[in-house]
């Protein structure tokens, strides 16, 4: 090999060993109620956020239930129990259907059959 090959390669080993020795990292242990605090899933947001709902609120008052004790039984809830919980809001439908939804549709199939299938 090429003495001048060596060199400029020696040259560069030290050069990078010298540059990407500066950068320093620090470790330390955290307890477990600073991990646990940190990293709030995206279940545990999303239940916790639909109790900060008026109408959720209303209907928890409504049964007799404390919204502030929900959040705190939320809080202390499993994961499994939470990502159960978010599955069934996400799952819910959007709208209730009312009454007068099932009055509408049998009017307007009663209408339909007397104006056009009667004749």
């Amino acid at each position: 090999m090429n003495f001048s090959f060596k060199k400029t390669t020696c040259r560069a080993l030290v050069v990078s060993v010298l540059a990407l020795s500066f950068q320093s990292a620090n470790a330390g242990l955290i307890g477990a109620e600073q991990a646990a605090g940190a990293a709030m899933s995206a279940e545990r947001a999303l239940v916790l956020g639909s109790l900060d709902r008026a109408e959720v609120v209303a209907q928890l008052q409504l049964a007799g239930v404390d919204p502030m004790a929900a959040r705190e039984r939320v809080k202390t809830m499993s994961e499994a129990e939470v990502q159960t919980l978010a599955q069934d809001i996400q799952a819910a439908p959007a709208g209730a259907a009312s009454g007068w939804a099932i009055v509408a549709v049998i009017l307007i199939a009663a209408l339909i059959w007397y104006y056009a299938i009667r004749k």
